[in-house]
């Protein structure tokens, strides 16, 4: 009876152990995650091309159950990561982006959210005179839903808690033009 009351005692220490180990590695796992996004990021990109997305988001932005989408935690301030997507998808040969922030932003006071114009000023200066599109937020949603069906979308998740500060970027592909596709689609209609 004691050897069967030590062996429940072992097996019990030992689920216990484990799932304390369980919890720690999760917990390590979630840490690395944050710490390696660029590792991350930077072995998606190469797999990414025309009508992709990517989606530098602030603190509130919604998991959302698409396939399409994929989701990192970078754990970082919204404009580093901008800053660093902006200039790894603009020295990739493949795809340059097609710049969109939420029209709400503009219209955000200081006194509802602080911080807000310093954020709009110094996002301009990370974008340094690129085009930007504004559109309203909920508009970005309907596009992505339509573009996560067939296309990728990552998510590189910002500790931003700043409201409609997320940027989308739809990529475009960097290499052809939509002048040169315009100019191929006559010559397959009249072939010269």
């Amino acid at each position: 009876m004691l050897r069967k009351n030590n062996t429940l005692l072992l097996i019990a220490l030992l689920a216990i152990i484990s799932c304390n180990q369980s919890s720690t590695d999760a917990a390590k796992q979630t840490d690395a995650a944050g710490m390696d996004w660029k590792k991350q990021f930077n072995q998606t990109l190469p797999l990414l091309g025309h009508r992709n997305w990517i989606i530098v988001a602030d603190k509130a932005f919604p998991q959302q159950n698409a396939a399409g989408m994929e989701i990192i935690n970078t754990n970082e301030n919204l404009l580093t990561v901008l800053n660093y997507v902006l200039k790894q998808v603009n020295s990739s040969a493949h795809v340059k982006p097609i710049i969109y922030r939420d029209k709400e932003l503009s219209f955000i006071t200081e006194g509802q959210a602080k911080g807000v114009k310093q954020f709009v000023s110094e996002s301009e200066q990370v974008f340094k005179g690129k085009p930007v599109q504004t559109i309203l937020h909920d508009s970005v949603f309907t596009k992505l839903d339509q573009a996560s069906k067939l296309f990728k979308i990552v998510v590189l998740k910002t500790n931003e808690t700043i409201p409609y500060t997320s940027v989308f970027l739809q990529l475009d592909c960097a290499y052809w033009s939509a002048e040169k596709e315009k100019q191929l689609r006559s010559n397959m209609i009249t072939p010269q």
